[in-house]
C-alpha cells in the first residue's frame, strides 16, 4: 500500500473550517509606512483632504460664499466690494493648499491599495496552490480506489471459484458416501 507523502500545511484552508485570520496575507505589510510617513501632519493633512470631498464641506462653503456675497452686495458691510477680490484670494489660497493635500491623500491611498492588491494576489496564489494540491491528492485517492476495487474484484472471483470447487468436492464426496466407495 502506498504511503501518502502529500501533506497539507498550515497555509491550507480545511473544508468547512474558516481560517482564523482572514487578513493573514496583509499582516506582513502592516509595518510599512507610506511615502509621506505616518506623522501627525501627514495624518491630519490626509484627513483634511478627505474632508474636501464631503457634502458637509461643500454645503458649508456654499453657505459661507453666499453670505459673503450677500452682505457685501447689499451693503451691510463693505470689506470686500464687487468684484470680490478678497473672496477670490481666499479661493486661490484654498486651491493652493487643497491640490497638494488631495494629491497627498491620493498617493497615500494608492500605496495602501498597492499593498492590499499584492496581499490579495498572494492569497489567490496560495489558494491556487492549495487547490492544485487537493486535486493531486484526489487523483491519488481515486487511483487507490480503482486499485482496491480491482483487488476486491479479484478476491471475489477467487472466493467464488473456491466456493464452486468446495461445492464440487462436497457433491463428489456425498456421492461416494452414498455409493459406499469410501476408503479409509
Amino acid at each position: 500500500m502506498k504511503k501518502n507523502t502529500t501533506t497539507a500545511g498550515p497555509e491550507l484552508i480545511s473544508p468547512g473550517k474558516p481560517p482564523e485570520d482572514y487578513f493573514r496575507f496583509h499582516q506582513p505589510h502592516v509595518h510599512l509606512a507610506s511615502v509621506y510617513g505616518d506623522s501627525w501632519f501627514a495624518l491630519k493633512a490626509e484627513a483634511f483632504a478627505r474632508f474636501f470631498g464631503t457634502p458637509v464641506f461643500l454645503v458649508t462653503q456654499t453657505v459661507i460664499v453666499a453670505v459673503w456675497i450677500g452682505i457685501n452686495a447689499f451693503g451691510f458691510t463693505r470689506f470686500d466690494i464687487y468684484p470680490f477680490i478678497l473672496l477670490n484670494l481666499a479661493f486661490s489660497l484654498q486651491a493652493a493648499y487643497a491640490a497638494p493635500l488631495i494629491l497627498l491623500a491620493q498617493t497615500r491611498q494608492a500605496d495602501r491599495d498597492k499593498v492590499h492588491a499584492d496581499a490579495d494576489a498572494q492569497h489567490r496564489e496560495a489558494l491556487a496552490m492549495a487547490t492544485e494540491k487537493h486535486l493531486v491528492l484526489a487523483a491519488q485517492q481515486a487511483d487507490q480506489m480503482v486499485e482496491l476495487l480491482q483487488k476486491n474484484t479479484e478476491l471475489t472471483e477467487l472466493a467464488q471459484q473456491l466456493s464452486q470447487r468446495i461445492e464440487t468436492l462436497t457433491i463428489e464426496m456425498h456421492e461416494k458416501i452414498l455409493r459406499g466407495d469410501v476408503t479409509s
